[in-house]
Parts: structure tokens; sequence; C-alpha cells
């Protein structure tokens, strides 16, 4: 077996403990819990459908099929072992935020019934987790799968959801927590924990 064909089965292993492992317990949680406010519009779909599209449709394809072939690249094994260590840090932050989050976990831009301000775990250094686990995803991706269009396609979809997403979220943490969001916000990071 070529390196190259090694990396690409620790994406594929990845995207199968993300998918299995990691959110299927937390979606089936989140189908039994109530909503009571639901801010999540056509376009907040629309962009999650693109980086899912991004996060892991276009790599397998890449991976799987000749269609993308002409965009492939080679790069020296240790860039691999780099995204290696890097998906395995992304698996293990989404791991921990779900399990921060509980019952509080949510795919949209909801407020649950009894939701709970999660400030502990992951959430105790930085508000957003599962985004800083998306970027090292985002990271490790064209590092394992060495294709233009499946490796970068998650950097490139990612962006705009992220952009548009969590100053929304922020948004929507003031008008539901008030102060105690605004006094863990002074004392975190977004995606890095603050130095103090």
């Amino acid at each position: 077996m070529k390196m190259e064909d090694l990396f690409e089965w620790v994406f594929i292993t990845a995207v199968a403990i993300y998918l299995f492992a990691i959110q299927s317990p937390n979606r089936r949680q989140f189908r039994r819990s109530k909503v009571t406010r639901e801010q999540t519009r056509l376009a907040d779909a629309l962009l999650d459908f693109v980086a899912f599209f991004g996060w892991q449709v276009l790599p397998l394809i890449a991976i799987f099929s000749d269609w993308v072939a002409y965009a492939d690249y080679t790069l020296p094994d240790w860039l691999g072992w780099t995204g290696t260590v890097l998906i395995g840090a992304s698996l293990f932050l989404f791991w921990r935020a779900y399990h921060d989050l509980g019952r509080n976990w949510s795919p949209k831009i909801d407020i649950k019934e009894e939701q709970e301000l999660v400030t502990t775990g992951a959430y105790r250094y930085i508000r957003h987790p599962v985004y800083a686990a998306m970027w090292l995803w985002a990271l490790a991706q064209p590092l394992l799968v060495h294709n233009w269009i499946g490796g970068l396609a998650l950097l490139v979809t990612f962006l705009p959801l992220y952009l548009t997403r969590v100053p929304r979220e922020e948004q929507m943490m003031l008008d539901n927590f008030g102060a105690a969001y605004r006094e863990y916000m002074a004392r975190t990071g977004r995606l890095i924990p603050r130095i103090k």
C-alpha cells in the first residue's frame, strides 16, 4: 500500500468515526428534544449543505473515482502524518465538545427547551470548539486527500458558513443568556484560548 492510500484511509476512517460514533448519538438525542426558538434560515441550510459537500462528498469522490484525478498532487509523507495528527485532534475536539454540550447540542441555530449555557470542558477555554474542530479538519483534509478539489473543498466551503454562522449564534446566545454570556465571552476566546 502506498502512503498516499494510507492517508486516504485515515481520512475515510475519520469520516466514519465522526458520523457514526460522534454525531449520530447526538443527532438522535436532538430529534427527541423540543426546540423553543428556531432561527435557522434557508441560507443557513444551504451553507450547511455546501460545507457538508466540501467536507465529505467531494473528498470521497476524489478518493474513490477518477472524475477529478486531473487535480491530484503529491506531498511528502511527513505532511500526511501531520494531517493524521490534525484529524485526530479534530475528532477528539468534536467528541469533547459534543460530550460537553450533552442535550444542549443542536445542528441548527436553535434554542431548546431548558437550554443551558455550557462553560465547562472544552467550553471553559473556547466558545466554539465544534468550529475549532472543523478548522482542524479543514487543515488536515488537503494533507490526507491529495487532490486540489477534494482536498481543499472544506477550506473553501466552510469559510462562508463560519463567517455568517458564528456572529448569529453569538447574538442568539446573548439574547438568551444576556450578561452571563457577555461575561463568558470576556474570558474565553472564540476558537483559541485566551492568554491571561
